[in-house]
Parts: C-alpha cells; structure tokens; sequence
C-alpha cells in the first residue's frame, strides 16, 4: 500500500520461503519482506493509518525483514530516519518464551542501481521509550515512539533502508526519511540559493549572495550554512543604488517628490524647499522657476534666490573718513553666504547743467575693500572735498551670478564738504579748571542731541579724557595747574557725529591766581558754565543709615493700593517669597505691566526689613537702563515689592535660547545699555556688587536694565573708596580679586564684573570659567589667567574685557570710559571686522601692552586705533 516499500505477506509459498532463507544465509541476501504483514487500522478519528507489522514472540529464531524501495539520494550528504513505531511489552505476553525482544535493528545498503540486495551496514538498534500492554489494546492506547537515526555520509546516487526484527512485537507507523538544507533566503539586501551542508558535520559552508535588484555590494555579501541547516555568520552587505530606498528587504524606486542622491539604505528624501522631481528614481530634484542651486551646494540643500537690496543705507562723513553702514537685505534668498559690494560714481555738473556721472577716481580707497565684503560697514577715505559721490551697495550670495533679475543695489549721495563746524572759545580759567563755549560755523543736517568734548594735556598726547554736555558750554574741572590744555569739540545727531573742531589750546592760571570769573564778579557766568557738569545726579542714601528702616521706604518707595494689583500667573520664586507677573490698575492711566515680588507668610520683621530694602533701594534710582520701582505694598498682606515687566527675562537666559542670532553691533547696543545704567550708579556712590548677566533684564525691545540690588552697597565720597563686606555669599566668578581676597568692594571690582558680563553676552550666555572649580578660578586668576575671547568676537571688545580684567584696580577704566569707547564702537562699526578667531597671531598678552592706561583711562592710541 506504501510505494516506498515492497512486501511480500506470509501467505507466500512456503517452499519459496525457505528456499529465499537458504539464500539469506548463504549469501547475506535480505529476503524481500517475509514475515512483515501490511495492515490497516483505523484511530481514535476513525481515520485510516497504514502500518507494517511483526508479532512472531511464540517461535523462535525470528529473523523478519522489512526493506524500503530504492531512494535517491539527491543533494543529500547526509541522511536522517525518523521512525515512528509501537512496540509491545514482553512481560504483557502470557506464554511468551524466552525469545521475546523489545528492540529491532535498523540498516542502510547504498548503491548505483536499483537491482542490489545486500545486507549493507548496520545503523543502530532501535528501542521502545513507551511499549504498551493487553490491556492497553483494550482501552485503544497507542503509545507511539518516535526516534531519529543519521545514517551517512552517503555518496552514491541512492540507498536502500531495511529493518530487521529478531522476536518483538512491533508496529511501523511511518518512515520518514530526509536530509537538512539551509533554505534559500534574502539577508542585507543578497538573495541567497538553498545550500545542503557539508558531509563533515563540523564544518560551514560560506555561500556568497548575489545582491538583489537596484542594489550594490558596499562589502561581499556572505553567509555560512551549518550542519543543522541554519545560516550563520553573516557578513558584507548590499545597499540599495542611487534612486531607490530599501523597503521590505527590496530596493524600490522613490516616489515623484521624492529623491536620493547617494547609495545606501536611507529612506529617498523629499525634495527640498522650491525644488521637486516628477518622475521616479530620481537622483536629484531640480529647482523651480527662479530658484537656484550653486555647484557646491549639496542636492539636499534647498534651492534658493539671490538676496534683495540691503536695508538702511547710512553715511557718516567726518574730516578724514567716510563710513557707510547698511543692514542685511530683508530677504537673503534662503542662504546665508551674504558678501556685499560697494559701487561708486562720482556725478558733477557739467557746462550745460547736466549731471554727468563716472566712475570714481582709482585712488578712493575702501577699507576693509570694496568688494566681497562680510561685515555692514566700509570707511572710504582720500576722497574729494566738495563732490558729489553715489555709492551702490550690492547685496550678492551664492547664486547671484546665476540669477537673470536686475541686481538689488541700495544707494546713497554723499556731498562731501564739511558740515557741522563748531568754534571754541575759552571763557574763564582758573588753577583746575576752564570754562569753555563754542559756536556753530556750519550747522549739521539735522537737530543736535549733545556735544562730546575731548581735551588732553598737550605735552601728554598719549592719553586723554572727555566729557558731554547739552549745553554749548561746558566747564572743565580737576585740571593742573599752569597746564596747556588741547580741546576739541564735536555734536551729537540722529545720523551720528560730526567732525571734531579744531584744536583748541587754553591754558590753566598758575596755583594762587584769581581766575577771570572771579575777578569780574560774574556770578551769572559762572552759575551758567556750572550748570552744565552739575546734571543733578543725586547721592545715593544706604537705608541701613536709618535708625528705623521703614522710614526708608516711605522715603524712597511709593504705597500703592492692593486693590489696584492684578496677578496673572507665577513666574518664579525668589529668596523671601514668590514672583509673579501681572498687570497694575491706576485708576485714570493706562495698565502697566509689573513684576511682583511677595513676601511669604510667617515672615519674622528682620525678614521683612531685609525684602523691603530692596525696594527703598531701587526708589532711589531714575534711568532708563535700572529698572523702575512701581511701588510697595506695606500695609496689608501679602507685602510686595511692584517693579516694571521684564518681557524677555534675564539677559543669559535670554542669549542662551538665541544663539548666534544676533549681530555684533546688536550686542553691543545691549553692553551699552548696561554700562548706562552702572555710570548712573557709580555716579550717584553707588557699588552693585553682584553684577552678572543673570541680575540683567531684558524688556521687549531689547532693552536691558540693570536689577537685583540684594548685595549692592554704598561708596563713601571717595570714588575710588570701597566696602568692606561682613559676611555673606560672593559670585566668585563674577568678583574681583581685591573684593575676594579682603572684602574691598568698589566700583572698580564693579567694573571687573562688568567684564564678565561683556564675556557673557557675546559668549551667547556661557558660563564664565566653564567646569572649573571656584578655588580653581581664584587660583588661575592669581596667577595671570583670564578669559579667551568667545567665538566671533571682534578683537577690540576683547581687549576692553583685558582692560577691565587688571589686577591693580586703579588701572581699571571708570565706567563713562567704557561708555566713551562703546559709542566710538559703534559710530564707526567697522573696527570690529577683525574678529578674534580671524586674528591669527593674536596674542593676549600682546593687549595688556596695547591698553596701557594713565590712571584709569583708555588711551588715546587704543581708542582710535
């Protein structure tokens, strides 16, 4: 019934029989399936099962033989029988003679042909794991074994299986014979063929694969087949080429919209911004209508357009120089490679009345250069006096050249004849002072805002000082005696600075000499020059001086109606309570927005004499860059200190979030605001102590104002006087060496923070002295270290944080100096291009040589160089 075998029943001549036995015996022949019977029964489904039966435990000498037709061995090196078969227990049999088994023996013949029938080699002898008894058959138990054999290695084209049983009692239920493959498969991107193992069981076989389609090696793709038929090792890869991404083991062609340009298995990219691709596999996407790609852009770069023309072109012309400063083009195409070129005509009248325009004369020249220039800014100099000139300021990028539109210029005429002349005039001199006015020869173009006179002594040119003033006049004190002094004198309008006067020579009366004023009796000259230094800067009051804190307070600081307070949201804790922000409702005004500060509950009076300090504090100041004291809430709880809304928060947070986002110039103008407010404090005898870009606040416009008076402390009258701290916490990294080593507080060691704080903003809110320790900090700066310049800082500024940074705090410029130099910076921004990354011999100790400074002023040299 099973094509597999052949058999022969019992019911076979007897005499065949024992003439096929004589023939066993003689020559090792298996008879052909004597004594096996082939039977059908049906199982517990009733379904049919097939099975090849022996039970001849009564007789003895039992030799039954079962053999399997030929199979062809195939890619087999190796063979595995699994036997599925029940076998009876001996001790179950009743009668049974001692020639009962419970094994049968299992061989294997290999041949060429199917015509052979040997004996061949014995595999193994097979046994029962579960036999089973009479009264199993009863209850239809059928305890099937099962037991696998590996028969080989076998090398010729097929074999035989034969199964020998010498007395058991026994049921073949099937036979399976097979061999172990490793199968075909896809792995990395290689398609793998089905691969059989090698004989020795021991050993792998390495199978190469062969990439699948749109795919490339990247390294030879292998696999190793075991013994077990499973792959091992693998090793290489494919991925898949140009145009295609790998997807569910294949490599697919993008989609339309979609590109990739290089091999790999990465996902195709979308195109990106004014570009796309319309077919599939694309390698790259091309740009659309009026959009370009330079040669060194990569494809996943987006395609971009040439700039539009630069913003705000200004000029500024003095004696010897003229400066023209623009901002960047409002749209820059998408790139950020912005060079500008300055173009320049020179246009006159000719005979007829006509304007008649040329190109400017070869020996103007531009500095940095007239063209390819980085920065938002040129000085021109050797021009023409009294000409008319026109200069073009080309925005270009990187596509420029590839672009078909008209080019984007910004233009501005400069005549250049001097405007704004001023004329000086000594108007009285004592020992130490001169007072001096001055007249306009020529007005400026538009309305003056103040004056800057410069003066220095004339045997001493080296260093100089200055001043400001609203009036046309100014008086000049702390002056030596029987000194020729050097003046000059420049105004102040909204396009900036004019030419400096003439110089101006007058000298100081001898020590003991009446001056002019006083032997005229001129009261009201002199009430009138005095009115000009004497701005009404008022002198701080410390409110420790008060026998009774609270009276400070009433002073200094305004009560307001809680009514009048509404709370928004909490924006932050302080140390004696919560802050909040929120809006104050002055019956009659417009709302406020305000920062509320409150005092927590279960407060002891110290603590609350300690939070209202600040307030009396604060009440006593008036600039633009402090912040402003709204008022206090006194008589009712919560207390609370009212002071104006900060939109932008504290100026290192704030930078920290817009790193690189700003322009130097911008940073700048944010320094300035700062040092405006430290000149008012300084002025009014006033040290902060605790100066830092975290006690710096930034309003909406970008203001910033100077905040947070916790560790602030009055000067005495002497300027150059210091506090001597009692105890508490000191900014390390923020604090002077004299004020960490002795406690010796002033507006010096203020200075020395300011200098951090210049580090801070153009740093983006770096953390100053980085990882290091506070010992380490003090200990490196004791010994010579200070900070390098921040990335893409202009060499200049980072001189100044140098100047700020001495050790011996009379050396340290006063902050109007730093003021002074700030505006200086940013009338002429142009000395900022070398910055210090660009610098490529920039030595710091090279600029302690280069800001030498005569008792504490910048010098001369320094500040126009």
């Amino acid at each position: 019934t099973d094509p597999e075998f052949s058999i022969v029943t019992r019911s076979y001549c007897t005499i065949l029989a024992q003439f096929a036995q004589h023939l066993c015996d003689q020559y090792s022949v298996i008879p052909s399936g004597f004594f096996w019977d082939a039977i059908t029964e049906m199982d517990e489904q009733n379904r049919p099962i097939h099975t090849f039966q022996v039970c001849h435990v009564m007789e003895p000498n039992q030799n039954n033989w079962l053999r399997s037709g030929w199979i062809q061995r195939q890619a087999a090196q190796r063979v595995y029988v699994e036997l599925r078969f029940t076998l009876r227990d001996c001790n179950s049999i009743p009668w049974v003679s001692g020639t009962c088994k419970e094994t049968f023996n299992l061989f294997y013949l290999q041949t060429d042909l199917d015509k052979v029938f040997n004996v061949g080699l014995k595999v193994d002898t097979i046994a029962a794991d579960e036999s089973f008894t009479q009264t199993d058959l009863g209850d239809r138990v059928l305890r099937l074994n099962t037991e696998v054999r590996e028969v080989g290695p076998v090398t010729q084209k097929g074999f035989y299986l034969a199964f020998q049983d010498v007395g058991a009692c026994i049921a073949l239920v099937s036979v399976k014979v097979f061999y172990k493959r490793c199968p075909s498969t896809l792995r990395n991107l290689a398609a793998f063929p089905e691969t059989v193992p090698h004989m020795d069981s021991s050993s792998l076989v390495e199978v190469r694969g062969a990439c699948v389609e749109n795919a490339e090696e990247r390294d030879t793709p292998k696999l190793y087949c075991g013994a077990d038929g499973d792959w091992l090792v693998p090793l290489g890869r494919c991925i898949c080429s140009i145009g295609h991404e790998e997807m569910d083991g294949d490599c697919q062609a993008c989609r339309p919209g979609f590109f990739k340009g290089n091999a790999g298995n990465f996902k195709c990219s979308k195109c990106p911004l004014h570009s796309s691709s319309h077919d599939q596999a694309a390698t790259i996407c091309h740009c659309d209508k009026g959009f370009y790609r330079a040669n060194k852009d990569p494809p996943t770069m987006a395609c971009t357009r040439p700039p539009s023309a630069p913003q705000n072109l200004v000029s500024l012309l003095n004696d010897t120089a003229l400066f023209l400063h623009w901002m960047p083009p409002s749209n820059t195409g998408g790139r950020s490679d912005i060079l500008y070129n300055v173009l320049c005509q020179r246009c006159d009248g000719g005979d007829s009345g006509a304007t008649q325009c040329e190109p400017c004369e070869p020996d103007l020249r531009f500095i940095p250069r007239p063209l390819g220039i980085t920065g938002t800014s040129v000085a021109i100099l050797d021009f023409a006096m009294h000409a008319n000139y026109t200069f073009h300021v080309e925005a270009v990028n990187g596509v420029s050249e590839l672009g078909v539109a008209a080019r984007s210029l910004a233009n501005v005429t400069v005549t250049t004849h001097q405007s704004g002349k001023l004329l000086m005039k000594k108007d009285w001199a004592t020992y130490s002072s001169i007072a001096l006015s001055w007249s306009e020869v020529e007005p400026p173009p538009s309305e003056i805002l103040d004056y800057e006179v410069k003066y220095y002594e004339k045997q001493e040119q080296l260093s100089y000082s200055s001043t400001r003033t609203r009036a046309a006049s100014v008086v000049v004190t702390g002056l030596r005696p029987s000194t020729v002094y050097v003046f000059h004198v420049r105004a102040r309008t909204a396009a900036g600075f004019t030419a400096y006067s003439p110089n101006f020579e007058c000298a100081t009366a001898a020590e003991g000499t009446k001056s002019a004023m006083e032997t005229s009796n001129s009261a009201l000259l002199y009430v009138s020059c005095l009115s000009v230094p004497f701005s009404g800067i008022k002198t701080y009051v410390d409110p420790d001086t008060y026998e009774d804190p609270t009276q400070a307070v009433e002073e200094f600081a305004k009560e307001i109606d809680p009514s009048y307070i509404c709370i928004d949201r909490v924006i932050g804790a302080g140390e004696f309570g919560e802050v909040c922000s929120g809006r104050l409702r002055i019956p009659g005004r417009k709302d406020i927005a305000v920062a509320i500060k409150t005092l927590k509950g279960g407060y002891m009076e110290q603590q609350r004499r300690e939070f209202l300090r600040e307030a009396s504090i604060i009440g006593q100041f008036n600039n633009s860059n402090i912040i402003r004291l709204e008022g206090v809430v006194t008589k009712s709880k919560p207390v609370m200190i009212v002071v104006e809304y900060m939109e932008n928060g504290a100026l290192d947070s704030f930078l920290r979030t817009r790193d690189g986002q700003f322009m130097v110039l911008q940073l700048v103008g944010m320094l300035r605001g700062i040092v405006v407010g430290m000149t008012y404090l300084s002025d009014m005898g006033y040290v902060h102590r605790d100066l830092a870009a975290r006690n710096i606040l930034v309003d909406e416009n970008l203001v910033c104002k100077v905040s947070d008076f916790g560790m602030s402390r009055v000067l005495e009258d002497d300027s150059d006087a210091a506090y001597t701290a009692t105890g508490g916490k000191i900014p390390i990294r923020w604090t002077a060496p004299e004020a960490i080593a002795y406690g010796k507080f002033s507006s010096a060691s203020d200075v020395w923070s300011y200098g951090i704080v210049m580090w801070e903003v153009m740093s983006y809110g770096e953390r100053p002295y980085w990882e290091m320790s506070n010992q380490d900090v003090i200990l490196s700066i004791e010994e010579g270290y200070r900070l390098p310049a921040p990335i893409g800082c202009p060499v200049i500024l980072h001189q100044l944080m140098l100047h700020c940074w001495q050790k011996e705090w009379g050396q340290r410029p006063h902050f109007n100096d730093i003021l002074s130099f700030l505006d200086k910076l940013i009338i002429n921004p142009s000395s900022m291009l070398t910055l210090v990354n660009d610098a490529m011999r920039y030595v710091f100790s090279q600029y302690d040589n280069a800001i030498k400074t005569s008792k504490g002023m910048l010098t001369k040299s320094n500040l126009e160089t």
